[in-house]
């Protein structure tokens, strides 16, 4: 089986899109071939991947500075979960969003070819996907058996998508936030697209995208 050189230093299955982080594989792809070694690690053999202090997550280190996980900020050596802005992408105040305590939320997953780019492939035929999202922390992204990454909000369907690509996450207030863990195509709420590891509050109702022509809607239980 061949292997393709992500331009993030990724090893990838895949010749159009990274199946490690989602970029997309720029020109003609640099063909590789691992040893059996490499091919079956769960952890990237690179001399780039780093483990986290804090979650034991690996990183790779030319991917950013924080982890992707839980924020941890390898530069300063401090816990990096951000802290909640004063006010959200829109710029709304934040504390006009904080509402009553809610259970979970309720996420629909659907296909939407208008979000589709003209590199993107066909999209598939996929019906809506319900999810009950209850944890204080949900990762959303692809699975991925070797790494032992199992999203709870899995997108296997999209290989735009990073495999650790963003987090709903459950504030001591009762609210949810939202958080781009500096994936590499980015996500978009309602229309506006997130800075990677900064949380922003989500409503009953918003929407956000993700990879070739994911779409997300939340609403509150």
């Amino acid at each position: 089986m061949s292997n393709y050189q992500c331009p993030k230093g990724h090893i990838s299955t895949e010749s159009d899109y990274c199946s490690e982080c989602g970029a997309k594989i720029q020109g003609s792809p640099n063909i590789v071939v691992n040893t059996l070694e490499q091919i079956l690690s769960p952890v990237p053999n690179s001399k780039n991947t780093i483990i986290c202090p804090s979650c034991s997550a690996p990183h790779d280190s030319t991917s950013g500075h924080f982890c992707e996980i839980c924020g941890y900020n390898f530069n300063t050596g401090t816990q990096g979960v951000p802290p909640i802005p004063d006010k959200d992408v829109t710029g709304k105040d934040v504390i006009n969003h904080v509402s009553t305590t809610h259970n979970y939320l309720e996420v629909t997953i659907t296909i939407d070819p208008s979000l589709r780019s003209p590199e993107s492939p066909e999209p598939p035929n996929q019906p809506p996907i319900i999810l009950r999202l209850d944890k204080e922390s949900n990762l959303i992204g692809r699975l991925s058996v070797a790494r032992g990454i199992n999203p709870e909000v899995a997108l296997n369907f999209d290989s735009a998508i990073s495999h650790r690509h963003a987090l709903i996450n459950r504030q001591i207030d009762g609210t949810f936030t939202l958080r781009d863990i500096d994936s590499a195509n980015g996500t978009v709420l309602n229309r506006v697209e997130l800075t990677p590891m900064v949380d922003s509050v989500i409503q009953d109702g918003d929407e956000f995208t993700l990879g070739h022509w994911t779409r997300i809607k939340v609403k509150f239980k």
